[in-house]
């Protein structure tokens, strides 16, 4: 069964720093809507509602269902403002989307195959350069994420944006920028601890070489 998220929103006409702090006071979360052929529109949210839907990742790149009154608005989540220290929601901002419109977003990269793939087995670490990427595409084939498979990689191995699998009907957009965006999203690499003891085994091998010479010469 395909998730879906629904947002129960009221129009907001009182603005300022003043009414954004009665709201969230009050449990409430100022909100503004825009895009598409409509004007921006001011918006309040329960916060208790987006909390719980935020413990979902899909709820970022997901099309969402903003309820106002008897009209219902397809959005995705723009922007989220979070209190530095408090486990409150202090703004949203919220994008319309229209189903004959692509929409550029971004969306979360999901790694698979890391516990079991060669680099992982001969001791290698992983390193994640990206978890995200940003695609164009119409809201009917906007993915939940963008799968990452690891399990061929050797140590020294990398997996670019061109290695991805896109779902058919989007687009990798730092791709269409060029052949040099061809960005690094993962890859496997020996561990520190190892290299460094090979670098201390060839100084140790170095100094001993230089001992013997010394030694021969006098």
């Amino acid at each position: 069964m395909a998730i879906s998220f629904e947002l129960n929103a009221e129009s907001r006409t009182d603005m300022g720093k003043g009414a954004s702090r009665r709201l969230r006071h009050a449990g409430k979360v100022p909100a503004i809507i825009y895009g598409g052929t409509k004007d921006p529109e001011a918006l309040t949210l329960s916060h208790n509602e987006l909390l719980r839907n935020l413990e979902h990742e899909a709820f970022y790149s997901h099309i969402l269902t903003i309820k106002l009154g008897s009209t219902t608005t397809s959005a995705i989540l723009r922007d989220l403002q979070r209190h530095p220290s408090k486990p409150v929601i202090m703004h949203v901002d919220l994008q319309r989307v229209s189903a004959d419109e692509k929409l550029r977003t971004h969306v979360p990269v999901h790694f698979v195959g890391e516990d079991t793939c060669p680099g992982v087995k001969a001791g290698g670490l992983v390193m994640h350069e990206l978890t995200e990427v940003e695609i164009e595409c119409f809201p009917k084939d906007l993915p939940e994420y963008i799968e990452v498979d690891m399990s061929a990689l050797d140590i020294g191995d990398t997996v670019h944006l061109s290695d991805l699998k896109v779902p058919e009907g989007a687009t990798l957009l730092e791709l269409e920028r060029g052949e040099d965006h061809d960005q690094s999203v993962a890859s496997i690499h020996a561990k520190r601890v190892e290299a460094a003891e090979e670098e201390a085994g060839e100084e140790a091998g170095g100094s001993e070489a230089a001992g013997e010479a010394e030694g021969e010469e006098s």
